[in-house]
């Protein structure tokens, strides 16, 4: 009999088809008995295949469409899905979508028929795709991984407490937190508040009723006792929620923030420190500048103070057409008070000659100690010079009165040079350097005076800078040469010697004599050096006339007192290996042989011992008596030629020469004449007994060139032949400006 459907079976089917398709369910039907296999619409689209396309395939092929890390695993559910295993009627697997990604299934199935054998005849399932769930849960899972991670690295602890129940769930961060690992995460409400600080309880629990009372969340801080008695402090913040039954929650985190706290407590610490600190650099900044620009012993300002307060001065003056005054102060006689009484006697002359300044200028005017016994005073003047003037006068007379100290009565005063200048074109640098000037003319005058910078004074100054540097180049170059002046037997006329003389050779102005260079050679503190170049010349210039014919019995040199103080000297000598008995060092009498220091007895000695013999320069002009000739033993004495002038008119002069020379031979001292300049001179002390004379008379100085052709030619007997020397040598002379 042929069954038809009815309306009803048929209405049905349509409604379960809309049903199936609704739910996203792909249907498959495999019956084996039939030798069918049924795919649906949605089975086949969650594939990515069309409603019309076949999806008849072997099974081998389906397989190779399935991930391969779950390839193994279908298989084996497969199997037991079939046979009944309720783990295995639901399972999900990846599969290859049509397009190439892969596609997450959920898959449901059973046997619904068996043949005969028992084998399944017919199996029926769904298909759904989750891949959209399995999205979310592995981002839920990656979030919830990331969270557990933060949580883990910031070690902050959960808790989510029911309010209604008065119990909190603990998490394992916070139990640790705590110190109660292994204990139950659920704890009642009191448990939290017993392990607070006493010292923090009341505080910390005031702020959580307030939170609850308000209904808001909560950010506190406070400390904990753990379980094993250290003591942590604990940041806590809090928010409250409502959960899925409607129960009222709190939920929050706890972490610990010891650390934390004990550095913000360093750091508090030591930025109170640091203010301190600051307090007491920022004081001894002030002092320390205040010993920068001040004089430590005077408290007046220093030379820096003043290099500042200068220009600052200079600047108002510009500005305001003012005169600008600088007045450059000395104290005289200072050196003899630090030297006799000492250093102590010294500072307190300093300290009262700082008060004279200050009360001797308006106290508007700058007042500073430069160093040493030298001020300065910096005043701003409407024009003239009367009042610096009358200023000046008042300090020098102020100074001059007479100090008491520890019973002493010190007396000292004061030379001051003054600079003045006004207009835009004001030089500060300048006019302080002019004021050095001014003083420089003030000591030269005479000292406890005032002077006012000039230009003549300033080229004056200038013409000595060039001449001290054109003494240091001329050491360079060698320019400093000697020139010879032969000495005589008096009674036999032969030559008895040579004295050496030293002279420059200018490149501009020709042969100059030491009185024209020899002072600042002195300042420049050379004139040891000079000598020296002229010993070693002279040495070298008697080994040349030697091997002309000509051997002077001796040379004689001059030597300075900063040569004679120089405690190389004895060593200087030795390299020279001199011939004992052929040199002689003249020493002026001016020299100080009375109290000959430690060094320049020394030198003296060694002198002595290398077989170089002593001469006493200009005696009869210094300051040398008989007892120290008798310590010194001198060679030879060389009477001055002050003395020698007026022989031939003056009886007194010979009877005084005369006395020299009779001196001399009782102490076993042989006597030199030098000026001897006419041929009476060379008569007269002949008669009184002279030993050795040396002069223009009998010969001029002279290159050591014409040394030996001089000596041969023998000229100085003749005394035609002596006078024309003596007028040519004179004249010569007179125009070199000088003559030793």
């Amino acid at each position: 009999m042929e069954i038809h459907d009815t309306p009803d079976l048929a209405e049905r089917e349509s409604r379960w088809n809309y049903a199936l398709i609704g739910s996203g369910l792909g249907v498959w039907d495999h019956n084996h008995r039939a030798g069918t296999k049924y795919y649906s619409e949605t089975w086949k689209e969650i594939r990515g295949m069309g409603p019309d396309e076949s999806a008849d395939g072997d099974y081998e092929e389906w397989l190779a469409l399935l991930h391969p890390d779950d390839r193994d695993f279908v298989i084996e559910a497969i199997d037991k899905q079939i046979a009944g295993d309720p783990d295995f009627q639901v399972f999900e697997y990846r599969e290859r979508h049509k397009d190439g990604h892969w596609v997450w299934i959920e898959c449901r199935g059973a046997c619904v028929e068996w043949d005969e054998n028992g084998n399944p005849a017919r199996i029926v399932g769904t298909d759904t795709d989750i891949t959209a769930r399995k999205r979310a849960e592995e981002m839920l899972e990656h979030l919830s991984r990331r969270l557990d991670l933060a949580l883990d690295i910031t070690r902050i602890g959960v808790f989510e407490a029911d309010l209604e129940a008065d119990a909190v769930e603990w998490d394992d961060r916070l139990l640790a937190m705590y110190g109660l690992e292994g204990t139950s995460r659920v704890k009642p409400g009191e448990a939290w508040e017993k392990m607070l600080h006493p010292d923090d309880r009341a505080r910390a629990l005031s702020r959580l009723d307030e939170s609850l009372d308000k209904d808001q969340g909560l950010l506190h801080e406070f400390r904990i006792i753990r379980a094993d008695g250290i003591e942590r402090v604990i940041r806590a913040r809090s928010a409250f929620f409502v959960d899925a039954e409607g129960k009222r929650k709190l939920i929050g985190a706890n972490w610990d923030v010891t650390e934390e706290v004990k550095l913000r407590n360093d750091l508090q610490n030591a930025k109170n420190l640091a203010e301190a600190r600051n307090q007491e650099l920022e004081a001894a900044k002030e002092s320390i500048e205040h010993l920068a620009l001040h004089d430590y012993l005077t408290g007046l300002p220093n030379r820096r103070y003043l290099d500042r307060t200068l220009e600052e001065r200079a600047e108002e003056c510009r500005n305001g057409s003012l005169t600008l005054a600088v007045l450059h102060i000395d104290l005289d006689r200072f050196k003899q008070i630090n030297d006799t009484l000492g250093h102590r006697a010294g500072d307190a002359m300093l300290k009262h000659a700082a008060k004279v300044l200050k009360d001797c200028v308006r106290s508007t005017d700058f007042v500073a100690r430069i160093g040493g016994d030298e001020f300065v005073v910096l005043c701003a003047i409407d024009s003239g010079t009367k009042k610096l003037s009358n200023m000046a006068a008042r300090i020098i007379r102020e100074l001059s009165k007479p100090i008491r100290y520890e019973g002493h009565e010190c007396r000292f005063g004061a030379s001051i040079g003054i600079a003045a200048d006004s207009g835009a074109d004001l030089d500060a640098k300048q006019l302080l350097l002019n004021a050095d000037i001014a003083l420089y003319r003030a000591k030269g005058a005479g000292r406890n005076r005032h002077e006012f910078f000039s230009k003549d004074a300033r080229r004056s100054i200038i013409a000595a800078k060039r001449l001290a540097d054109e003494i240091l180049q001329g050491l360079e170059r060698h320019e400093f040469v000697p020139v010879y002046q032969l000495q005589f037997n008096a009674r036999t006329l032969e030559v008895a010697g040579v004295e050496t003389l030293a002279r420059w050779q200018h490149p501009e102005h020709g042969l100059m004599a030491p009185d024209r260079f020899l002072k600042i050679a002195e300042d420049l503190d050379v004139v040891s050096t000079i000598d020296g170049l002229i010993l070693e010349h002279a040495l070298a210039d008697r080994a040349a006339w030697a091997k002309q014919g000509f051997r002077t019995p001796k040379i004689s040199v001059n030597v300075s007192s900063g040569r004679l103080n120089d405690p190389t000297l004895g060593k200087k000598l030795k390299a020279l290996k001199v011939e004992p008995g052929t040199l002689s060092f003249e020493l002026l009498e001016s020299i100080s042989l009375d109290d000959c220091d430690d060094a320049v007895t020394a030198n003296l000695r060694q002198i002595r011992r290398l077989g170089i013999d002593i001469e006493i320069d200009d005696f009869g002009t210094g300051h040398a008596s008989i007892v120290s000739l008798l310590k010194l033993s001198p060679r030879t004495l060389k009477i001055d030629r002050e003395l020698i002038r007026m022989l031939p008119q003056s009886a007194e002069q010979r009877k005084l020469v005369r006395s020299i020379i009779d001196i001399g031979r009782s102490l076993s001292i042989l006597v030199t004449a030098e000026g001897v300049e006419t041929m009476d001179h060379v008569r007269i002390l002949a008669d009184l007994g002279c030993d050795v004379l040396q002069g223009y008379a009998l010969a001029r100085p002279m290159p050591a060139a014409q040394i030996p052709a001089y000596v041969q030619a023998a000229s100085w007997r003749h005394p035609e032949g002596g006078a024309r020397a003596l007028q040519s040598g004179l004249s010569r002379d007179i125009k070199r400006n000088g003559t030793k």
